[in-house]
């Protein structure tokens, strides 16, 4: 499968980058991301425009910005945003402007993408999600088995939050505005006192329903401690339960 056939399958979510299993755990479908590469490496770049203006952009050939109809359920409002060919909207999807949707994403039924959130290439969305405005989702296209960003259902992204190389949030957790995660951010729980970690190789993992805010530790030399100096971490600070909702949850945890 590739070009057109690749760009319209994915768009329908019958191919993904990367799909759940039933114990949980995420497969990468190695064989996808190397047709979109192959899609970038054989495509010439041409003149794109919008309507009356059809040389203001140059891009791939086949990489034009989708359009929805009602049949897709999709509410776009106007305003500068972009969905790029080759990316999957469930029904219900709202989108604020101006944003983004990268070559190869899914994103879920009923989620809301706000104001200046980016949604790169191949990140993996789930049902009922909350990216907030200027939250950034990393787009991870090479390697080819190297896995997506992956955000699963009902999880809560806060404004200006940064979720990058490959890193899960697992169901229902709940990120504070302005928390910047990657695949070595460490992390540390502080309700069943333990830390996480990931690697390039394995990334960072948040637990279900974790409730995760940004916080700092002291740096290990002796001239960085003589200096009161910090350094960026994430502090787990509690796991809602599925009756409370995000905002609330969030809201407890700040106090």
């Amino acid at each position: 499968m590739r070009g057109a056939e690749l760009l319209d399958a994915l768009e329908a979510g019958i191919v993904r980058v990367a799909e759940r299993t039933a114990s949980g755990d995420w497969i990468v479908n190695t064989w996808v991301k190397d047709a979109i590469l192959q899609l970038f490496r054989t495509s010439s770049i041409v003149p794109k425009g919008l309507e009356g203006e059809p040389g203001l952009f140059r891009d791939k050939q086949p990489l034009d910005v989708r359009r929805f109809d009602a049949a897709s359920n999709v509410r776009i409002v106007p305003g500068g945003s972009a969905v790029r060919r080759g990316a999957h909207l469930g029904p219900g999807v709202v989108c604020m402007p101006p944003m983004y949707v990268n070559l190869g994403a899914f994103v879920g039924a009923g989620t809301m993408v706000d104001s200046h959130a980016l949604i790169g290439s191949c990140a993996q969305i789930g049902e009922r999600v909350h990216v907030s405005a200027a939250a950034q989702i990393g787009g991870v296209l090479e390697p080819p088995g190297a896995r997506p960003v992956i955000i699963e259902d009902g999880a809560f992204i806060g404004g200006g939050a940064g979720i990058y190389e490959g890193v899960l949030i697992r169901r229902g957790a709940v990120i504070a505005g302005g928390l910047q995660l990657t695949a070595s951010t460490p992390v540390f729980d502080l309700v069943h006192e333990r830390e996480l970690r990931g690697t390039r190789a394995a990334p960072l993992e948040i637990p279900a329903n974790a409730v995760v805010l940004p916080g700092t530790r002291p740096v290990s030399s002796q001239w960085g401690r003589e200096r009161g100096l910090n350094q960026a971490c994430a502090l787990i600070v509690k796991y809602r339960d599925e009756k409370t909702d995000q905002g609330t949850a969030l809201e407890e945890a700040l106090r």
